[in-house]
């Protein structure tokens, strides 16, 4: 019997939820997986007043992957310099977690191929 792989997911806030929502829906279809969900940034801060608590940060060591869709929004929006801040779960994570990049899909403007430092596909 092969492994159950465990993922602690991230909802957080604004469209996160529905992200991961249709994430969980995909990783039912290809795999087994035990999926634990866990509240960061603005829900978080909602619940327990910090972005991310030591239990939540526990459960991504204890885990195999940890999955997060999105945090923040304007209801947490603050002047105040002591207010938490949804974004500090995720800064909490990479820094405990050893993480330093976010890999996103990059698409050069057709405008701006010349100028780009992307080479051209073939």
């Amino acid at each position: 019997m092969a492994a159950v792989h465990r993922i602690a997911a991230l909802p957080g806030d604004g469209i996160g939820p529905e992200i991961m929502g249709a994430a969980r829906e995909l990783l039912d279809r290809i795999g087994d997986f035990e999926v634990q969900e866990h509240l960061v940034g603005g829900a978080s801060i909602d619940a327990h007043g910090t972005a991310l608590t030591p239990d939540v940060l526990a459960a991504c060591r204890e885990s195999d992957a940890v999955l997060l869709a999105a945090v923040g929004g304007p209801k947490w929006d603050s002047t105040d310099p002591e207010a938490p801040r949804p974004e500090q779960g995720l800064l909490a994570l990479r820094k405990e977690l050893g993480l330093f990049a976010n890999l996103r899909p990059v698409r050069p403007s057709t405008a701006l191929l010349d100028a780009s430092p992307l080479r051209r596909g073939s």
